[in-house]
């Protein structure tokens, strides 16, 4: 079919809850894109943080493509061994001692706010059921992870959430004021992506350990858009030498293939007995075998270096481009390859976003303002370098 029948079919049957563009893609290798039509892009939002090693990764594909022909579900009746494997290396490569499956990041933030509530109500502490987050911080779109994102627009129209407490980003004397004997948890993304791609202050994670651990309460990490060496360490949360009790992942474990995941310390191992949680498709054969295939992409590719390495020159090129461009562009910001251009308040940074799709760049705007870059980890320098080109001379243009 041609691109326009496929968009017209689309807009006939789609609930209409997205606004694409009139663009459908067909094909994908490493960190470029192709549409219907066969135009390429260059991949810098890797389905929002997600396609960790690009498209059609041979190892990724072989490892899907083998574990589909053994086995692709069961059911958590039974345990199966791509799933049991991966538990054991997440726990390594984070430092916890438990993991609950399930199929995207909102279950997983889901699965963090029971896990707190019910860990107080097994201790005798029913009244511990408040939680505090941030201003501008985005955990899903469920009614449990919905009350913790810090944005009113995604909660327009839903009625009354649980009982969560914002307060601004960074802002410590607040966080101090409003913790209280009712709290159970601070959940915190070590940058808010969402949000406009803001990096947490230096010290903040570190001071919100602190106050946990004088108030009893416990410490949740959001770590699904920054974990999985998005930031350039494997969590966000490892660059500040701070450890959650609990945190969630998501979005790149798999590499596009669905998988969630709540990982806790061992004193919260106990906190959600049998028939407290569950999830019919969590942790399934071929999803658990995909996340392997992910992280020994990772480990021996040394995707970590490669991400430092890779985010420095992004770095260098977006601070050079709000130097070239200061009359739009307001500031970057961002690690590794969680990066953003943040256009000043009279651009239209959706506007921009469609000029550099129509350019043959692909990025995603957050927080209204930040053209957030999330490119593949297995993006090169040359990828990278006429991608940026490519933005540079959009910036450039006449508008």
């Amino acid at each position: 079919m041609f691109q326009d029948d496929l968009v017209a079919l689309g807009r006939d049957h789609l609930y209409q809850n997205y606004r694409q563009p009139p663009l459908v893609i067909v094909r994908g290798e490493g960190a470029r894109l192709w549409d219907v039509a066969g135009k390429q892009y260059f991949d810098l939002f890797a389905g929002i943080a997600v396609s960790t090693l690009g498209h059609g990764h041979p190892r990724l594909a072989a490892a899907i493509a083998e574990q589909a022909k053994q086995l692709i579900h069961l059911s958590n009746y039974f345990y199966n061994q791509p799933n049991v494997e991966l538990a054991a290396r997440l726990t390594k490569l984070t430092g916890m001692d438990r993991v609950f499956f399930c199929n995207s990041g909102t279950e997983a933030n889901e699965a963090l706010l029971k896990l707190a509530r019910r860990h107080f109500f097994s201790k005798g502490e029913p009244e511990r059921l408040r939680v505090i987050a941030f201003d501008n911080g985005f955990h899903g779109r469920t009614l449990g992870a919905l009350a913790a994102t810090g944005t009113p627009k995604y909660k327009e129209g839903f009625g009354p959430m649980l009982n969560v407490t914002h307060v601004p980003y960074g802002d410590v004397a607040r966080v101090r004021q409003e913790m209280g004997p009712d709290v159970c948890a601070i959940i915190v993304e070590s940058v808010q992506g969402e949000g406009g791609v803001l990096p947490a202050p230096p010290g903040f994670l570190r001071a919100l350990r602190e106050i946990v651990d004088e108030a009893g309460a416990l410490l949740l990490a959001d770590e699904i858009q920054t974990g999985i060496g998005r930031t350039g360490t494997f969590l966000g949360f490892q660059q500040e030498g701070v450890e959650a009790d609990a945190l969630s992942l998501a979005k790149g474990l798999a590499g596009g293939v669905p998988i969630g995941a709540m990982l806790c310390k061992a004193a919260l191992a106990e906190a959600l007995p049998p028939g407290s949680h569950g999830s019919t498709f969590g942790g399934n054969p071929l999803a658990s075998a995909a996340a392997l295939a992910v992280l020994d992409v990772i480990e021996k590719d040394r995707l970590l270096e490669a991400v430092q390495q890779r985010g420095r020159e992004l770095q260098e090129r977006l601070q050079a481009l709000c130097s070239k461009y200061p009359k739009d562009v307001a500031s970057a910001r961002g690690r590794g390859l969680l990066q953003a251009l943040v256009m000043k308040d009279h651009v239209d940074a959706r506007a921009m976003m469609e000029k550099l799709r129509e350019a043959g760049v692909l990025v995603t705007v957050a927080g209204g303002q930040a053209l957030r870059i999330t490119p593949p980890l297995t993006i090169t320098s040359v990828e990278l370098g006429a991608a940026l080109d490519i933005i540079d001379q959009v910036l450039g243009s006449p508008s």
